[in-house]
């Protein structure tokens, strides 16, 4: 088993930054790759960043390339998502997942996931 606990959510203003966090307990961190994803209010959970176990690959949405980076610490067991340039649309519940296998994670799939933490952007 794996538990997953985010933080770092809040209430921001168009433009600004923020970093979300996601420590891992459990079985072995490193060997998990990791996902995060949103959900806005009123619309289905989506896919927006994966990293390998290994942090050589990461793959991101199109609608947050270039503004967002997903980065781990395997030592702290924690992975990162870095926002910039954050907006209105960016609003949602965000949720980390782990899951042995990447292409899982890019199919909004996972064995185990967060309780979520909340972002809003306001205008």
């Amino acid at each position: 088993q794996v538990q997953l606990v985010e933080s770092g959510g809040g209430l921001v203003q168009a433009g600004d930054s923020l970093t979300l966090s996601c420590v891992a307990s459990g079985r072995t961190f490193s060997s998990y790759a990791m996902g995060w994803f949103r959900q806005a209010p009123g619309k289905e959970r989506e896919f927006v960043g994966a990293i390998m176990w290994s942090s050589s690959i990461t793959y991101y949405s199109e609608s947050v390339k270039g503004r967002f980076t997903i980065s781990r610490d395997n030592a702290k067991n924690t992975v990162y998502l870095q926002m910039n340039s954050l907006k209105v649309e960016d609003t949602g519940v965000y949720y980390c997942a782990a899951d042995s296998r990447l292409y899982i994670l890019r199919e909004g799939r996972g064995d185990y996931w967060g309780q979520g933490t909340q972002v809003t952007v306001s205008s």
